[in-house]
């Protein structure tokens, strides 16, 4: 195929980030939101894809609102993520169509990736943005600040501009098949020298937590769980309501659980729909990651708490005799709805 820039100015890119070759929920949303904001501008939309991406993946980014999939051969097959591979990847998609604005997922891969493009870019970015919108040619961004207790809206003057969007923030599009646009191969790019090498790889098993930011329902856990024994206790709440399990710095910085649960300012950021926190105090820095939720219920032994504070239903007292409680009602209530759903006619 022979390799065109795209003739519609303003494009914007997104960076589509997949799991095991399958684009993420995040880049759906960021496709939504992308397509929103090119509806409005008349710009098109464009996703590079940067690791193993078959056929069938490409064309379900289409259906989700991408005009264009720009595919970058990696030099490594099967290799997720390399910062510096990226870079020098996303540069040769930028060369085939130059976009106002560049939108990464806030994971740990968009965290990492976006200020490092932005730096060799020499462009503005903004991390962790809530609401990004086009007003007068410009790209205004909306983003938490002094520890999620306020928000901050910035204008970003530089084109491109290079941005973070929180999981859960944008509703994606419902998959159109009927959509058409096109799949571009680019030549693979030459590799630089890097800085960095990765030896080995070691990935954790951490179960329903793999999926925290786009859980519904998540049951997290701190310092007053006392103990590691205190999460076996969640998991089983967490597998009658569908939910994941998640923790806050202390829980995993004593050993409790895997880092990978940490919800935090230096963790994670979630918002689901229920978050149950358990042995959690509070602190600013925990509520960063998870303030946006739409409903929190506290489970603490201190009825003066600070999260009681952030919470729209609070029970004081033990976890050990609530949480196993609310278990058994949970799974009885489950049985009598399947047993009635069966029964009708």
């Amino acid at each position: 195929m022979t390799l065109t820039r795209s003739e519609t100015p303003g494009a914007i890119l997104v960076v589509a980030e997949t799991s095991d070759c399958t684009p993420i929920r995040l880049t759906h949303e960021l496709l939504g939101l992308a397509r929103r904001l090119a509806s409005a501008s008349g710009g098109a939309v464009c996703a590079a894809v940067l690791s193993d991406c078959r056929p069938e993946d490409a064309e379900a980014l289409i259906a989700r609102g991408a005009d264009r999939v720009l595919v970058v051969p990696q030099p490594e097959p099967g290799v997720s993520y390399e910062s510096d591979v990226w870079l020098a990847g996303l540069q040769a998609t930028l060369a085939c169509d130059p976009p106002a604005l560049i939108l990464l997922g806030h994971t740990t891969l968009g965290a990492d990736l976006a200020p490092r493009l932005a730096f060799r870019l020499k462009v503005a970015v903004a991390t962790a943005c809530e609401r990004i919108e086009l007003a007068d040619g410009k790209v205004r961004t909306t983003r938490p600040c002094y520890g999620n207790k306020a928000r901050e809206v910035l204008t970003l003057n530089t084109t491109p501009a290079v941005a973070t969007v929180r999981p859960k923030m944008y509703e994606a599009l419902a998959p159109d098949a009927a959509r058409r646009g096109e799949i571009v191969k680019l030549a693979a790019v030459a590799s630089e020298p890097r800085r960095t090498q990765i030896i080995a790889r070691q990935k954790e098993d951490i179960g329903a937590s793999a999926k925290l930011e786009s859980a519904s329902i998540i049951i997290a856990g701190g310092r007053g769980l006392g103990g590691a024994e205190g999460f076996t206790m969640l998991e089983q709440l967490a597998s009658v309501l569908g939910g994941a399990v998640g923790a806050s710095r202390v829980a995993c910085d004593l050993g409790w659980c895997p880092h990978s649960w940490q919800i935090g300012l230096t963790g994670r950021t979630v918002t689901p729909d229920l978050y149950i926190a358990v042995g959690i105090s509070g602190a600013s820095h925990h509520m960063a990651g998870c303030g946006n939720s739409k409903a929190i219920l506290a489970i603490n032994s201190d009825a003066e708490a600070a999260i009681f504070t952030e919470a729209r239903f609070g029970i004081v007292g033990d976890y050990r005799e609530i949480v196993p409680a609310l278990t058994e009602e949970i799974t009885k209530r489950r049985k009598t709805e399947l047993r009635d759903h069966e029964s009708s006619p």
